[in-house]
């Protein structure tokens, strides 16, 4: 399988890409080291997958708690070959004039500072298998929204640690890359069209529709298969990729 014994660390689990990224990370045979704030949902995901998975209750801007994550992995697993860095901090989603910069530095203290702090807590157990980081980032740093200036600089912020990481790391066979995601239905998604479609006296599906009109795959594309974009970045066939970006959205933009 795909990911077979691999053990890999996942950031930043929530109702979303994180759940549904860990179940098909099971799925190929990944054991895997499932992080987040919150612990109830976090040990859900874990139980749902079974003896392959450990969860472990952590804020990744503490660099105790990516210790610790760290920790967790080879005290359950004895290695670590992968790291999925999805956690992210949010802000209020207001245009910058209106903005208190604290909530942007917070923004950045988890998004950027929490993932240099989690490759800093695995690079002395990957340095001696190899492996591969996987940086999540958003299609929102391509197509700049007005009013989302925290979450897109921080998310800016990490593709350039991306590419910083792929020339340090390649020595010790460390891939580094981001896996740039655009619209993905699931449950986050659902609760925000949901929320738009009542506010504009519009239905869920004439909005989805508006949304997919500009998707060359014709759809907005489900979180568990944007998810399988980070496997194949995790896994060998990637093998000799290293400081790339790789667009997740179905065509909805297309870098030159």
């Amino acid at each position: 399988m795909l990911l077979q014994d691999k053990v890999v660390i996942i950031t930043g689990i929530g109702p979303g890409m994180g759940r549904k990224l860990a179940l098909e990370a099971a799925k190929v045979g990944a054991r895997l080291v499932l992080a987040a704030r919150s612990t109830d949902f976090l040990n859900s995901v874990a139980a749902e997958i079974g003896d392959q998975a450990v969860a472990v209750t952590a804020d990744v801007s503490k660099q105790e708690d990516c210790d610790r994550l760290a920790a967790a992995a080879i005290a359950r697993f004895g290695r670590i070959d992968g790291l999925v860095n999805s956690a992210y901090g949010s802000a209020p989603f207001i245009p910058f004039e209106d903005s208190d910069l604290n909530d942007w530095r917070r923004s950045m203290d988890i998004t950027l500072f929490g993932s240099l702090q989690m490759v800093k807590a695995v690079l002395p157990h990957m340095k001696k298998t190899g492996g591969s980081v996987v940086n999540v980032s958003t299609m929102e740093t391509r197509k700049t929204l007005v009013g989302h200036g925290a979450y897109v600089v921080a998310k800016v912020a990490l593709a350039g640690v991306t590419r910083q990481l792929a020339v340090e790391l390649g020595k010790y066979n460390i891939r580094v890359n981001t896996a740039v995601m655009g619209w993905m239905w699931g449950t986050p998604v659902e609760s925000y069209v949901a929320s738009i479609a009542k506010d504009t006296g519009t239905t869920v599906e004439a909005f989805k529709a508006s949304v997919a009109a500009n998707i060359a795959l014709g759809r907005i594309p489900p979180d568990q298969d944007c998810a399988k974009a980070i496997l194949l970045l995790l896994s060998d066939y990637a093998g000799e990729v290293t400081g790339a970006s790789l667009d997740v959205n179905g065509g909805e933009y297309m870098p030159q």
